[in-house]
């Protein structure tokens, strides 16, 4: 708890205005993420695609009445005259320096994680292996950036005995600041990878980086076997090192893999001692060897680290959103439970609207907090984010039933919630699903889940979110954005892409039919929504829903006209000028008769004027996109004139953002790129593709040399090998697989390798020739995603990503998901 004075001594920042003597116990930096208490304060950033001091006027509004900022001059005389107001140089950097400040009031001991790759899973393996040892607070997901740090640090109480915290950098001069807020007393080192290759001369100069975490601890765990992280170590840190490298503290020996279990035998200091561990891929064997390492150091009892071991479970490190039963949508965060991580969840679960929020919530073992402020907080919290009702599972929630004040019910067990469970209670919701690993919630969500088919797309709205900010840094200030969300946002899943795009704040939607805006509106979305493909049987819905049309052609809009039938009800359109694609609007001798219909339906207002296109991602077409503008423009200023009227202009769809950013006019069209596509591959690299198409393989089967696989006897087994290996897996046609992948045009990822189509696809199947791979039924096969990217499959056989993603079918089922 701090005081309001007290930040501005720690920041030594200036403090404009101190309207009230208040306490600070809880900082915003994300004004979507709203915990509105007297004791809250907002931290204004200003980042490279977003500027948090255009959102506090909304914050006030809110009753947030405490700001630090990095300048005043978006702060209203009201809002400055009834707040506490604090004026910082950076305002990230002071949140670090009060992180800072605030580690230095605990001396007990924390464990600082860095490294390329398995950061976050060696925190949480970790966590599972200590936690009936130590009363723990660790880093919520994957918070270990500049800004993750110090929200981590800033959650550590007195009630803790030790706390475990990672460290992520993407540059050069990071760490430093991140060290001084975590001060780790030990560290673990992972391993060194590729990741953020762009931010360092090269892998000595990261290395070199991330060592700076540990210039303070007193011993770094790391694997002996990396040779540059060994060599590159500053000699004043202590190691304590694992590896088969005979200098290793830990010696190790992998005996032998199992399907689901390697037997392993550790030597140290004269003992010998055998282990199962329950992984058997080289990277999760590497961060439990982390884990395993740090619990020898700890002086864990060999019995009570085989026995945590035995337990250790695979951890789903993502947020999913999917669907369950009786049309509920089920957020899946089973794993664990503390509050860093429930007020994460509860921001994704409250960014879904349109359907009444449930919780279903276990007793939080780690919070550091007595019962009584623990249960009081978490009260306030679920109050607070507007959730409908809360399921509690747990001795602690049975016992602090009645610090509750929403509708609630209360289980002691996982068992006894079961078997009380009456499926028909859950409808029409969207139900978070939250637990400590003991209370085994994945229970809870197998049961509500929606049965589905074995190959689903992954959507992952963090790289959708990303996209959006890409786009929205490449706007002039006060353009609008509107995005296309038609065809179930390409295949992404239009209800879900609608809510994240909600969440964010875009100015308009547009869809291709009216029933995909009315699906919109039925879920929830508030959002403008323009309807590209309007008939006259569709005129009903357009007003009943408030969907704005596109107007094209003097025939439709007659017929509108009619419908409307002289009602003075303002109705909002969207004028398609034809200005060269030739496809949809009016043509430039169509604007007088155009003018006088508008002019004498005064109660027809036009929304927008605008025009597609046609070759915007071709250079080669850059002459015919300006006259397109030129006409546009030229069509665009006698309709503004002649109506008396200042509509919003638009012509740049994805493509023209790029290449054409003096045409942004009022406002822009952004449509595949929001999915990880840049059309004209100018500035793919600044994208990240949003979707995984997995599947599993069914069936594996041993073919002789020369024998055929599939319909039309097209595949034939022609491995050097004797006999070939041949996969059977759960994509067809069906599910949007197109035959023209068939034989051999693609290969698809299996266990890390590449394996190609062999016969013909089937209606709900297709094989891979899986000669040579490690292979086996259950395995996962990605279809497509970082690695084989849609462009390629589309480039196998020519055609574009758009029709690969739009064709994938409704069959198979989609699943959000967020860090």
């Amino acid at each position: 708890m701090f005081t309001f004075d007290q930040i501005a001594n720690i920041t030594k920042g200036e403090v404009t205005t101190n309207y009230s003597h208040r306490q600070i116990d809880h900082f915003i930096t994300d004004s979507r993420k709203l915990i509105n208490r007297p004791s809250s304060v907002f931290i204004a950033i200003k980042g490279e695609r977003h500027d948090g001091h255009n959102f506090i006027k909304e914050l006030y509004l809110k009753g947030i009445r405490q700001f630090i900022v990095e300048n005043s001059s978006s702060i209203t005389s009201e809002i400055r005259e009834n707040s506490n107001i604090l004026l910082v140089r950076n305002s990230v950097n002071a949140l670090q320096a009060i992180a800072a400040f605030h580690r230095n009031q605990f001396d007990y001991p924390v464990i600082g994680i860095t490294g390329s790759n398995g950061k976050t899973i060696i925190k949480e393996w970790l966590g599972q292996l200590i936690e009936n040892k130590y009363n723990f607070i660790k880093s919520p997901k994957s918070y270990n950036s500049q800004l993750g740090v110090p929200l981590s640090v800033l959650q550590m109480t007195e009630k803790h005995n030790m706390a475990i915290f990672e460290a992520g950098i993407s540059t050069t001069g990071e760490m430093e600041n991140l060290q001084k807020i975590i001060k780790p007393d030990y560290g673990i080192f992972t391993n060194i990878g590729s990741a953020h290759d762009e931010g360092f001369t090269g892998n000595e100069n990261k290395i070199l980086e991330k060592w700076k975490l540990f210039s303070e601890s007193d011993t770094v765990i790391y694997c002996r076997d990396h040779e540059l992280i060994h060599r590159l170590k500053p000699k004043k840190i202590n190691s304590f090192t694992w590896g088969k490298n005979q200098d290793a503290n830990v010696n190790i020996h992998f005996l032998e893999k199992h399907d689901n279990y390697t037997n392993i035998r550790i030597d140290f200091r004269n003992k010998s001692v055998s282990l199962k561990v329950p992984f058997v891929d080289d990277a999760s064997l590497e961060n439990i060897m982390h884990c395993i390492s740090m619990m020898i150091f700890l002086k864990t009892p060999w019995l009570q680290i085989s026995e945590t071991l035995g337990k250790l479970t695979n951890i789903e490190m993502r947020l999913q959103l999917k669907k369950g039963i009786n049309n509920c949508y089920l957020i899946d965060d089973s794993y664990n439970n503390d509050l860093g991580g429930l007020q994460i969840a509860i921001d994704f679960l409250k960014s879904q609207p349109g359907k009444k929020k449930r919780i279903i919530l276990s007793d939080i073992l780690q919070s550091g907090l007595e019962d009584r402020q623990l249960y009081g907080q978490l009260n306030q919290i679920i109050k607070q984010n507007h959730i409908n009702s809360l399921v509690g599972i747990g001795e602690g929630m049975m016992n602090n039933k009645s610090a509750f004040t929403m509708d609630s019910r209360f289980f002691e067990t996982t068992d006894s919630f079961l078997q009380s469970l009456n499926f028909w209670n859950f409808h029409d919701e969207v139900i978070l699903v939250k637990g400590a690993r003991p209370f085994k919630f994945e229970r809870i969500t197998n049961l509500l889940s929606e049965k589905i088919h074995r190959t689903v797309l992954e959507i992952n709205l963090d790289a959708v979110s990303d996209n959006l900010n890409f786009y929205r840094s490449r706007l002039n200030r006060d353009v609008k954005l509107m995005v296309m969300v038609k065809a179930l946002a390409y295949g992404s899943g239009g209800i879900e892409i609608a809510n994240l795009l909600q969440y964010n704040r875009v100015d308009y939607l547009a869809v291709a039919y009216p029933d995909e805006g009315v699906e919109l509106r039925k879920s929830g979305i508030g959002l403008p929504i323009m309807v590209m493909n309007v008939t006259d049987e569709s005129f009903a819905n357009i007003r009943k829903y408030n969907l704005e049309p596109e107007i094209y052609s003097l025939s439709q809009l007659k017929k509108f006209i009619d419908f409307i039938n002289g009602s003075e009800i303002e109705t909002k359109i969207h004028i398609k000028i034809d200005s060269g694609m030739h496809r949809l609007g009016f043509e430039e001798n169509h604007i007088f008769e155009l003018i006088a219909l508008l002019k004498s339906n005064p109660s027809i207002s036009v929304a927008s004027i605008y025009s597609h296109l046609a070759g915007a991602d071709e250079e080669i077409h850059n002459d015919f996109s300006k006259g397109q503008v030129e006409l546009f423009l030229k069509i665009s200023v006698r309709l503004e004139r002649d109506l008396n009227i200042r509509p919003i202009r638009h012509i740049l769809n994805s493509a023209g953002i790029i290449r054409f950013p003096e045409y942004q006019l009022d406002m822009v069209r952004l449509g595949i790129g929001l999915y990880g596509f840049e059309a004209n591959q100018i500035e793919q690299d600044e994208l990240r593709p949003i979707s995984t198409l997995k599947t599993v393989i069914s069936q594996i089967k041993n073919v002789k040399k020369g024998d055929t696989i599939g319909y039309g006897r097209k595949g034939i087994a022609q491995n050097d090998a004797t006999i070939a290996t041949i996969a059977t897996i759960a994509i067809g046609y069906a599910d949007g697989f197109p035959r023209a992948f068939s034989n051999g045009k693609i290969s698809l990822i299996v266990n890390g390798k590449m394996a190609p189509v062999i016969g013909n696809i089937c209606m709900d199947m297709c094989m891979l020739d899986v000669t040579g791979i490690d292979a086996k039924e259950g395995d996962e096969v990605t279809v497509f995603g970082v690695k084989p990217s849609i462009k390629t499959l589309a480039d196998a056989i020519d055609t574009i990503p758009y029709e690969i993603l739009t064709n994938i079918s409704s069959r198979v089922t989609r699943v959000f998901y967020t860090s």
